[in-house]
């Protein structure tokens, strides 16, 4: 007999299986590949065109860029609209800055219209550099104005919803200072109507409806000497009126007599 013993080849090990933790070389480099083409442009060109797409224009928000030492000019913008429409409470003030701020952004689109084209046309005669030609400046603005139709585009549906925006908030302004204006000249005139009836009857101006509160002393005086004799006498007319048994009374101490 053979002292020899009997050897079976070892079982291998069971192979670990894959879990989210572990992938694969193949896996792996596949990954690789897709992150590398979804990490933008890579060519001069495409280069030039993302960064356009990083400058924010600032006509679509709420707050009003500015460069430099805009913001001394943008302050004289909105006092020169706050003088052109005299608001009066918070709805008509908030209507004026809308306004200006509108308009300011308005007068921003030509100047962001000539750098996307000056712009574009250092990049294009860069790479092709027969546009730098002075007779090729027409054929080098058709090639900018093409490359970028879309920015250029965005612009102009930009300038036509400011222009709506100015013209229905400059409407609405309108309407609510004539409505205010239209009450303003009813309590004066009503105010004036007192004031006669009271000079008629020789009685104080003390207490005039309205003076000191919707408007001033000034403002109550200056309007009094605005009317006319015809005005006055028509304010005294209705005021008398309004209170017949006023007309009825003796007025001075001589018809009393």
């Amino acid at each position: 007999m053979s002292d020899s013993k009997n050897t079976t080849n070892p079982t291998p090990p069971a192979a670990a299986p894959e879990t989210a933790d572990t992938i694969s070389a193949a896996r792996l480099a596949a990954n690789r590949e897709n992150a590398k083409k979804s990490c933008g442009p890579t060519s001069p060109e495409g280069k030039a065109k993302s960064r356009l797409n990083a400058v924010k224009c600032g006509l679509t928000g709420n707050t009003v860029l500015f460069a430099n030492d805009d913001f001394l000019r943008y302050y004289a913008h909105i006092e020169s609209y706050e003088t052109q429409f005299q608001p009066v409470g918070p709805e008509e003030s908030a209507l004026v800055q809308s306004i200006a701020d509108t308009r300011w952004r308005l007068n921003r689109i030509p100047g962001l219209e000539l750098a996307i084209l000056a712009t574009g046309s250092l990049t294009f005669m860069e790479e092709n550099p027969s546009y730098a030609k002075p007779d090729a400046e027409m054929a080098l603005e058709m090639h900018v104005r093409r490359l970028h139709e879309k920015e250029l585009r965005n612009l102009q549906l930009q300038e036509n919803r400011l222009v709506r925006r100015r013209e229905r908030e400059t409407a609405e302004l309108q309407r609510l200072q004539s409505t205010r204006k239209a009450r303003e000249e009813e309590t004066l005139a009503e105010a004036a109507k007192s004031a006669l009836l009271a000079q008629h009857r020789k009685q104080p101006l003390s207490k005039i409806p309205g003076v000191g509160f919707d408007f001033s002393k000034d403002r109550f005086a200056a309007y009094m000497r605005r009317l006319t004799p015809t005005q006055q006498e028509k304010f005294l007319k209705e005021a008398l009126t309004a209170a017949p048994e006023m007309s009825q009374m003796p007025q001075t101490s001589e018809a009393a007599a």
